[in-house]
């Protein structure tokens, strides 16, 4: 299987969104239109390859929230003030919890995070 790049890519988006979103507030994100943006494109990008992983990285990953990421990217998709709550709700809830199941599973199964020729 050839996960390790995908799995990189989703590391770096979710590194991305929670280094933007550091100290702030939810009231600071939803008055800020750049950060609201690039928090949005790093949430797609994250959404988006994990919908690409193939169903057996799925199958081996349970405890990974697809369905509320699969959710969340409906969601984001369509303007307005709901797009911007659960960018804010995937930001502080999704990310982390992705971040840190990756992690787990780097330890666990390595071989899915090495990168082969």
């Amino acid at each position: 299987m050839f996960t390790a790049p995908l799995f990189k890519l989703i590391e770096e988006a979710g590194e991305g969104v929670l280094l933007l979103l550091e100290d702030l507030q939810e009231a600071e994100f939803l008055r800020s239109r750049l950060t609201r943006l690039e928090v949005l494109r790093q949430l797609h990008t994250m959404a988006d390859t994990l919908g690409a992983l193939p169903p057996e990285v799925r199958t081996a990953m349970p405890e990974l929230e697809w369905d509320g990421w699969r959710s969340a990217a409906a969601a984001m998709a369509a303007e307005g003030a709901q797009r911007d709550e659960t960018a804010w709700f995937a930001a502080r809830s999704l990310v982390p919890a992705t971040l840190s199941w990756l992690r787990v599973y780097r330890d666990a199964e390595p071989a899915m995070f090495e990168y082969r020729a």
